[in-house]
């Protein structure tokens, strides 16, 4: 697929589910990623490595999804220049709540881009990317614009099903 251009770390193996939605955009658009689990608490050199190693070989943007006291996004932005992009895992006994507040509250000079919680905010967290790197490929500017397209034509295609469908009486 080619240089890596996108790092996606998560802080377990059970996040994978959720992550994998981010993954599946960059491979729609054919972005080279690399994906791997990394714990801000249980292996903090490792994230450390991960962060000098996406600005030495010059990725362009970190996802970073973790669950419970998600320190995993805050931590990577401490330790790299490259664009950070959070998701909070819907993971915990507090439905993610806890999550999104450590990922979305980081002090001013250490900036994180915050996604929604789960599912949807993985899959945002990857059309964002594609939005930062299409700023500088034309090609990709134009994939993400048919990309939008597609979803708009899905969205009249089901409104058109629902409505040849219903009994307005």
């Amino acid at each position: 697929m080619g240089k890596i251009q996108v790092g996606i770390l998560m802080g377990s193996d059970s996040d994978l589910p959720v992550m994998e939605k981010a993954a599946e955009i960059l491979r729609k658009f054919e972005i080279p990623f690399f994906l791997t689990i990394a714990s801000a608490h249980r292996t903090p050199e490792r994230v450390a490595a991960l962060a000098r190693r996406a600005e030495a070989e010059d990725w362009k943007v970190l996802i970073a999804g973790a669950g419970m006291a998600a320190h995993l996004a805050g931590f990577l932005a401490a330790h790299t220049i490259v664009p950070v992009i959070g998701v909070p895992i819907d993971s915990s006994p507090l439905l993610g709540l806890d999550a999104l507040l450590s990922t979305v509250q980081m002090p001013g000079g250490v900036p994180v881009a915050t996604m929604g919680l789960g599912a949807a905010g993985a899959k945002n967290a990857g059309l964002l990317t594609v939005q930062i790197l299409a700023a500088f490929d034309p090609s990709l500017k134009e994939k993400l614009r048919e990309y939008r397209s597609e979803q708009s034509m899905l969205v009249e295609k089901k409104a058109a099903e629902i409505e040849a469908g219903a009994d307005l009486s």
